[in-house]
């Protein structure tokens, strides 16, 4: 009897791992051919030497568990894939049947929801929130200027809300409702959503304001959320393997891939709730999004109508505040074809999806990793396989090894146009690192470079020495501010906060002294920038100055580090990150214990 239930169990795992496998489809040798030339031919903004990377490899180097795409050609999909794992303890391999919850994308899906609702006559999109909200209301004040917030101004990023992204929570914790969420109430993690300039003057990116539309479908239809849009909005498109169901079913789970943090670490019982799903909450394929894509290529074609009406869609894609801020999507015109997209990003998750308004052409693309490099370079090997009308031209570059000689005399810190960043060499190579991202330096001369993720070309400045001084900067072929090296921080011009995320910084690299010098010239610029004290204190913990750095955080814990952002918040980010970065972690853990600091989970994990 034992035996026959071992191989019962052998018999299940067997097949679960076949069928997930048969989820991997055979295509045509066309096809094929297609699939092996996007694998081959990743490329980003700038092409060097003239060469491209093979998918598997840009996923190796960047620490990538797993990643799955599909792609739409003539208003079809074409073909799908899964590269990876899903879960690499498990060797569960991603297939196109495994779900993933990339975030945002949960927003373009959301916008759809409300204008469905609109077009039944059961909302109006210019009229106040307050008309429709019955469980909660919205907390008017000054800062709205007696203006009105509509369900336009949410969908759009037009209201003038706060909070701009969610963390979710982890599967243990208690789950907060939505009015807490709203509120910024125990047990919610994030601020509560309030007015920050009046409604209808500019786009500000509002996760908090989608949160307001998740309730209000809420409240008018008196369903669950995720019930409302699974009938009305998912089926009907054929999205018939996804949910905004939070957590997600137990019946799910096997096809649910795990998160992974940039450093390949898995996160924290393998993925976050988003009790804020019309915001991050959303579990797709990549093949499900894709019918969201073709149905309203042909909606705005006025070929079909399976959920919103070619006007409404025309709605939905129309920009309302800029060129670019769409409900639910973003717009990118390029000249002759415009196509409208969003970007996602979670706790263990990113994805993107493209689709254009003309031609029938699109790409999904999921990773359970926060490492997002690899999406504009996918879509781009995609775009340039099916020849995507005006989308991709890239810019050729010939790179140079440059002797370690002169190398050496380029890394520190630079200002210029308010900004502040510094040049260091890593294992790799040299690294500029600004507003929170660190791109390699390619060098075209021995003082020229340029960086992927950065449009400017960059001339460094030396002195008869040889020593840099500055560099300059020009973005297509116009001159743009050039930068100052910054030899003393006591010199810098810098706005206070700008000099404490580049002494945050520092101090994540072990530059203490270098940190300290940013601190004091932020503190020496405005007495009154807590996040500086914050950082000061950062400074004494990592330097044995241990009574010094507790006088301070035991100061200013009830204060804000900045505006909707409490002190004990932002300490407990700096802690992750600098856990991440492998800071002493027993310092850390002796202030946490000390302040009753409630620390994520994720913080617990080693060697991130």
């Amino acid at each position: 009897m034992r035996n026959k239930t071992k191989y019962l169990v052998l018999f299940i795992a067997l097949w679960f791992y076949v069928s997930q496998l048969v989820g991997q489809t055979t295509y045509s040798k066309e096809v094929e051919e297609q699939i092996k030339q996007v694998e081959n031919n990743l490329v980003g903004r700038v092409k060097i030497n003239g060469k491209t990377d093979n998918i598997e490899k840009r996923m190796a180097s960047l620490k990538i568990k797993g990643l799955s795409i599909a792609v739409v050609s003539n208003y079809k999909v074409v073909w799908a894939k899964g590269y990876g794992w899903a879960d690499e303890k498990e060797k569960r391999p991603v297939t196109t049947a495994t779900l993933f919850e990339p975030g945002s994308i949960s927003k373009s899906l959301n916008a759809v929801g409300v204008l469905k609702l609109a077009q039944d006559k059961k909302l109006d999109l210019n009229t106040d929130i307050n008309s429709y909200l019955k469980s909660w209301k919205f907390p008017y004040d000054s800062l709205s200027k007696n203006k009105k917030i509509t369900l336009t101004n949410l969908l759009s990023h037009s209201a003038g809300l706060s909070v701009h992204g969610f963390q979710g929570y982890s599967r243990k914790a208690k789950i907060p409702t939505v009015p807490e969420i709203l509120d910024g109430k125990k047990p919610a993690n994030s601020p509560a959503v309030r007015s920050e300039f009046e409604p209808g003057i500019r786009s500000q990116y509002s996760g908090g304001g989608v949160i307001i539309s998740q309730l209000i479908i809420m409240d008018v239809t008196q369903q669950p959320y995720d019930k409302f849009m699974y009938d009305n909005v998912l089926k009907p498109m054929g999205m018939v393997n996804s949910f905004f169901t939070q957590p997600p079913p137990e019946n799910k789970l096997k096809l649910a891939a795990t998160g992974y943090y940039s450093d390949g670490s898995e996160v924290e019982n393998k993925f976050h709730v988003y009790p804020e799903q019309a915001a991050a909450g959303l579990w797709m394929t990549p093949s499900d999004l894709c019918n969201y894509i073709i149905e309203t290529q042909l909606a705005y074609e006025g070929k079909s109508s399976k959920v919103l009406t070619p006007e409404m869609t025309r709605v939905q894609l129309t920009p309302y505040m800029d060129k670019s801020t769409a409900l639910g999507v973003m717009i990118d015109d390029k000249q002759t074809i415009k196509y409208f997209s969003h970007g996602a990003s979670n706790v263990g998750f990113c994805g993107h999806f493209i689709g254009s308004l003309d031609g029938g052409n699109g790409v999904v693309l999921f990773l359970n990793s926060e490492e997002s490099a690899i999406i504009p370079e996918v879509i781009n090997s995609v775009a340039t396989v099916y020849n995507w009308k005006d989308f991709y031209t890239p810019v050729i570059r010939t790179e140079i090894t440059v002797p370690e000689s002169i190398l050496k005399k380029y890394p520190g810190v630079y200002f210029f146009d308010g900004a502040l960043t510094e040049i260091s060499k890593k294992e790799d190579g040299y690294y500029m690192w600004v507003d929170g991202i660190s791109s390699k330096m390619h060098f075209s001369t021995e003082k020229d470079f340029f960086n992927q993720e950065f449009g400017s070309e960059k001339t460094f400045v030396t002195d008869a020495n040889g020593n840099a001084t500055g560099f300059l900067r020009k973005y297509n072929g116009n001159s743009l501010p050039s930068a100052a090296r910054i030899d003393k921080a006591d010199t810098i011009k810098a706005n206070p906060g700008q000099l404490s995320g580049m002494a945050g910084h520092l101090l994540e690299n072990k530059h203490f002294g270098e940190a300290l010098n940013f601190v004091k010239r932020a503190i020496e610029l405005d007495p009154n920038e807590i996040g500086a004290k914050v950082k000061l204190a950062h400074y004494y913990l990592f330097t044995n100055d241990y009574d010094k750095a507790i006088t301070i955080y035991r100061q200013y814990l009830d204060k804000n580090a900045e505006p909707e952002v409490p002190v004990k918040d932002a300490m407990i980010d700096d802690f992750v990150s600098f856990n991440k970065q492998g800071l002493d972690k027993s310092l850390m853990d002796k202030v946490i214990a000390e302040l009753k600091l409630e620390m994520p989970e994720d913080y617990k994990v080693m060697g991130r």
